[in-house]
């Protein structure tokens, strides 16, 4: 069970980790803080502070067209915000 899924890169977290030093994840549904510490911990070797998680639910949508009704899902998707200690950093983009 692979752990972390993939770093949220948005505006608000590249933001959010340049001023307070915190990264946000993807993580698998069904892992806990403990876990997901020490899969940050082991993939890009830092100390870490504090892990704030969010479950994210599926939401449905439905919209008015030509062709009628159209109805879709979004998954839904667990995050989780983690907060380095001082003087540690993690580069996304080493591998470009």
């Amino acid at each position: 069970m692979s752990i972390l899924i993939k770093p949220i890169i948005t505006e608000k977290a590249t933001n959010d980790s340049e001023l307070n030093n915190r990264y946000t994840f993807v993580v698998n549904k069904k892992a806990n803080k403990l876990e997901i510490k020490a899969a940050v911990e082991a993939a890009y070797g830092v100390a870490i502070e504090s892990v704030k998680t969010m479950n994210y639910p599926a939401q449905r949508k439905t919209k008015y067209t030509k062709k009628g009704l159209v109805s879709g899902l979004t998954g839904g998707y667990k995050k989780a915000i983690v907060q380095l200690a001082e003087g540690e950093t993690i580069d996304f983009y080493n591998n470009l």
